[in-house]
């Protein structure tokens, strides 16, 4: 999954940040534990979130995650 987001990212760079969560490290296990009780539910490993939303569960096709993200860069701009 990291590899789909890393070849799109790029091409928002400008209006967008992303951040690799690691459950192996402590952090990353606290922010996991956050996200899973603000979702009622364990977070899938892998998952995509955007703005707190957890949008996708499996690995999106390159295009897909592009449209998303576009989408929700649409939506903070109103």
């Amino acid at each position: 999954m990291t590899r789909v987001v890393e070849s799109v990212v790029w091409e928002f760079e400008d209006v967008l940040t992303w951040e690799m969560i690691v459950t192996k490290d402590l952090a990353g296990a606290r922010r996991f534990s956050e996200f899973s009780k603000a979702l009622g539910r364990l977070v899938p490993i892998p998952s995509i979130a955007i703005d707190g939303e957890l949008v996708f569960e499996t690995t999106p096709g390159v295009e897909e995650l592009k449209a998303c993200i576009a989408r929700f860069i649409k939506k903070r701009q109103r």
